[in-house]
């Protein structure tokens, strides 16, 4: 007979149930691979509906960490998803909040993602946890990021701090049967009696500070003594195996058959068990350090704890310091046989990511395109979304990307260096999250650039969730102070080319600040909308 609490889900999806089966009362978060499905999944689960569960995203991660703080001073549970890039946006509100603590369970999940997939970098968000002096979980299973996320309410609620839980994007991603158990009340609404913590104000954030301080040994000896961190004897003490999150499943996958022979310690929750590490250290000739991400097991033993020239791992080339780890790669560090690499035959070709046939960003990038002769090269700074795939071919059409929002200001810095004409393109989403003060700053110096915002409707890239910016961005503009005769609205289509392109032309030849905004649904997300 069918078991009805085991259940086939990704890691983000297990997260997910395990926040509403852990009583949650809100999901808050802006939509970033790999942790976007686990909103998703909450805004399509019945039980969340049923309870009154707040599942609606976020301006961006900044507003979601102090939304889901503001839902914990209540006294209820919440919870703030982002991608590990999206940490740095909440990084303000995230480092206050462990100043502040908490008062209802705040959990902040983060998915990283080594490999950079869909990512400007590789930044491993355990950094964050230890900067901030949290706990922080790592999981290595589905059925593990289900147990430990209810956990981590619990231990939130205990310690009055926000717990930091960090996925990768194999294990966010990946299905697998969990095991579930029936879902908690929520909490009842419950405001501090001591609201004097929430201001930081100096005179109490010292105090706050040196408690943050003072409670760091028993966070230690939490994790200690924590089911999720374990240690498992071998009988080969030549070498010893720390293995964090989704690097012990890696570390399994290759003693399926035959007993691992070394003696590990996986762990799972941080700050690190000193005493279980120097028990193994004491054990083995070597200490090999398998963790996903950057170095941070192996640079904290290496440098403040143990002698380290027993310390193996990325920092000495028997890992790789770039890209996701796998099952090969960690057998080629044991010395383990591996199957030969499969090549690829000549006669598959890449195929690299492409905007969808159909697109209103390919007409706007062939209007932009067409002026290049007028107007020159190098001058066209782009942002996060779809659109950034007009850097490939055919269109070649912008010169950066560096983060959400960037577009705008680089823009800005140019023109104040003397580039002209300087061009921004920018998505309707990535606007509202991060554009408008950028746009605040052209404005108020009247800086010689030109904003096009490509309005499609929707969150595309990641999956067509709602905007905030939908049939309001030239609202928005006027607010901030754009002239009205230099605020314009383009319909990206082929039978409009000539009319844009004019458009297009005079608001660039403008020694001011003008805003075009290109506005078409977009084709893969035009039915749902």
């Amino acid at each position: 007979m069918k078991n009805p609490n085991i259940k086939l889900l990704l890691g983000d999806e297990a997260v997910a149930q395990a926040g509403i089966d852990a009583g949650i009362s809100g999901f808050y978060g802006y939509p970033g691979t790999p942790s976007t499905e686990i909103i998703t999944y909450a805004q399509r689960s019945k039980i969340a509906k049923e309870r009154n569960v707040h599942t609606k995203w976020s301006v961006n991660e900044k507003t979601a960490m102090e939304e889901a703080l503001g839902m914990s001073y209540a006294g209820k549970r919440s919870m703030v998803t982002m991608k590990h890039v999206g940490l740095n946006v909440a990084a303000d509100a995230f480092i206050n909040s462990a100043i502040s603590g908490v008062n209802g369970g705040l959990v902040v999940t983060v998915a990283d993602d080594p490999s950079m997939h869909s990512s400007q970098n590789e930044q491993d968000s355990r950094f964050y946890g230890k900067f901030a002096m949290i706990p922080i979980m790592e999981p290595s299973t589905q059925q593990e990021a289900y147990d430990m996320t209810r956990y981590a309410f619990d231990l939130s609620e205990k310690v009055k701090l926000p717990v930091l839980l960090r996925l990768t994007t194999r294990l966010a991603h990946s299905r697998s049967g969990v095991v579930t158990v029936e879902p908690k009340e929520q909490n009842k609404l419950n405001p501090p009696d001591d609201t004097h913590r929430f201001i930081l104000l100096p005179s109490n954030a010292r105090g706050r500070y040196a408690s943050l301080v003072d409670i760091q040994p028993e966070l230690v000896e939490i994790s200690e003594n924590s089911e999720y961190n374990k240690y498992f004897d071998g009988n080969d003490t030549s070498l010893g195996i720390i293995s964090s999150g989704i690097g012990y499943t890696y570390l399994m996958d290759n003693f399926l058959e035959t007993p691992n022979p070394y003696p590990t310690l996986k762990i799972n929750q941080y700050p690190l068990p000193k005493k279980m590490i120097r028990d193994l250290f004491q054990k083995c000739d070597k200490i090999l350090i398998i963790e996903e991400g950057y170095p941070v097991i192996e640079e904290l033993l290496r440098n403040n704890i143990f002698e380290d020239n027993k310390v193996l791992g990325k920092l000495t080339g028997d890992l790789p310091r770039t890209g996701e780890l796998n099952s090969d790669i960690v057998a080629k560090s044991l010395g383990l046989e591996v199957a030969e690499d499969i090549s690829i035959p000549s006669l598959v070709k890449g195929r690299p990511p492409a905007m969808c046939v159909g697109c209103g960003h390919r007409d706007l990038y062939d209007e932009l395109n067409t002026l290049t002769k007028e107007i020159g090269r190098r001058r066209v700074f782009s942002d996060i979304g779809c659109y950034t795939l007009g850097a490939l071919p055919p269109y070649e059409a912008i010169d950066t990307c560096i983060d959400m929002g960037a577009s705008i200001t680089m823009a800005k810095g140019a023109a104040d260096a003397g580039i002209f004409p300087a061009i921004a393109v920018i998505g309707d989403s990535t606007f509202t999250h991060s554009g408008i003060t950028g746009l605040l700053d052209a404005v108020n110096e009247n800086s010689p650039i030109t904003i096009l915002i490509s309005d499609n409707y929707t969150t595309a890239m990641t999956g067509g969730q709602d905007t905030a910016a939908t049939g309001r961005i030239a609202e928005i503009c006027r607010g901030v102070g754009v002239k009205e005769e230099h605020l314009k609205l383009i319909i990206p289509l082929k039978k409009n080319m000539e009319k844009n392109i004019e458009i297009i032309r005079n608001e660039i030849n403008y020694q001011g600040v003008s805003v075009i905004i290109a506005q078409r649904e977009c084709v893969k997300f035009y039915k749902k909308m």
